[in-house]
């Protein structure tokens, strides 16, 4: 199998990874994550002009890529530069979930995602889930023509940003059941949704979002009802290998940003990168991001390919990157000694990026034992 990339596709990253350099420096994206939106509309706008969003999203649902090695490109020059635009929730999580069951009528926002002009949201993941996909405790029940909506979710990346989210809720079965989810798409302004916001630690911002008595129309259920779980399944996956591809391009940065420090930090007269102990450690650390690298290739190609296959690579892909960033992120600071946690060396700030990354969309413990358990289901 080709794992090069296509022509566009390196034009693309590219241009992307040179805007970055030259438009989304360490200062510039310090800034963006301090302040009160948490994002920069400036820049989407630019991302938008540029095509990246566009990149996220397949041909027929307005944009001209959204295979597994787009995600892969647009993502790892994203981790690279530590941006914190909405791409993750807006343009493949929630724009996924649309593609693959909408209507034409919900298809048509996908155009707004593309260009820029919408910000959407996926709301999924409610307190004390732990990472299971299932288990869903906000509920919808039918009133007159259409739905009333009741619960919490927490976490929604850019929830305040939103201009409306997907959101999961059930409405049949029990509160870990596979089947009765279904889907809704909900305006962040529709009266009963409370939207609070709060900072992360890796930059950017976070909501939660009640639901009290929320009227929605019928045209609000985003595909079959009660079939949802199929779609968060496609949608998270996407998501998982977007993650995965994001923490490879910080990776990359850290190990760029220790190497120099190896090569111009000087003890006893020479630089310490010719001290033998800790060439040995870089040496492992490089071929522990090869690895990382290897993962993503891998749950790219498949990304669109038979579904046990696919969600073992994307499982195996998450659980390695977990470690590795983490391990990255570890020995990148300790490579660098004590200026390694100040706030004003960009280090600090890829090394909590990656850390978090981890417990994003299941961390490396939950796609081990979903990875073991696809196992079983293939081997069966």
């Amino acid at each position: 199998m080709n794992f090069e990339h296509t022509e566009e596709r390196r034009m693309l990253a590219d241009s992307l990874n040179r805007f970055i350099a030259e438009q989304y420096g360490f200062e510039t994206r310090d800034r963006i994550a301090a302040s009160n939106e948490g994002y920069s509309e400036e820049m989407w706008q630019q991302f938008a002009e540029l095509g990246v969003i566009g990149a996220l999203l397949r041909e027929e649902d307005g944009g001209f890529g959204g295979g597994g090695f787009d995600i892969a490109v647009v993502f790892e020059a994203l981790g690279r530069g530590l941006v914190i635009e909405p791409f993750l929730g807006s343009a493949v999580l929630a724009a996924e979930a649309i593609a693959a069951v909408g209507s034409e009528e919900q298809k048509a926002r996908l155009a707004a995602i593309a260009d820029g002009s919408v910000i959407a949201g996926f709301a999924h993941d409610e307190p004390e889930t732990h990472y299971e996909l299932a288990r869903v405790q906000t509920r919808a029940e039918r009133g007159g023509e259409g739905w009333v909506l009741n619960g919490a979710k927490a976490v929604v990346a850019q929830g305040e940003a939103a201009d409306w989210c997907v959101v999961s809720a059930r409405t049949a079965g029990a509160v870990d059941d596979e089947a009765g989810i279904s889907l809704f798409l909900v305006p962040t302004d529709a009266a009963g949704v409370q939207v609070v916001g709060t900072p992360t630690i890796d930059g950017g911002r976070v909501a939660e979002l009640t639901f009290k008595d929320v009227q929605l129309d019928a045209g609000a259920l985003l595909g079959e009802e009660g079939q949802g779980y199929a779609v968060l399944e496609r949608a998270v996956g996407r998501g998982v290998l977007a993650l995965c591809a994001e923490s490879l391009g910080a990776m990359e940065a850290a190990k760029a940003a220790t190497l120099d420090y190896l090569r111009t930090r000087k003890q006893f007269g020479v630089p310490i990168g010719s001290f033998q102990a800790l060439q040995h450690r870089m040496a492992d650390l490089l071929l522990e991001i090869e690895q990382a690298r290897s993962a993503v290739i891998n749950a790219a190609a498949v990304l669109d390919g038979d579904r046990i296959v696919r969600e073992r690579a994307l499982s195996a892909a998450k659980a390695s990157i977990g470690r590795i960033g983490t391990l990255v992120a570890e020995e990148c600071i300790q490579l660098h000694g004590g200026i390694g946690m100040t706030w004003e060396l960009p280090l600090a700030h890829y090394a909590k990026r990656l850390v978090m990354i981890d417990h994003q969309l299941g961390d490396e413990d939950h796609h081990l034992a979903r990875y073991i358990a696809l196992g079983r289901r293939l081997a069966a």
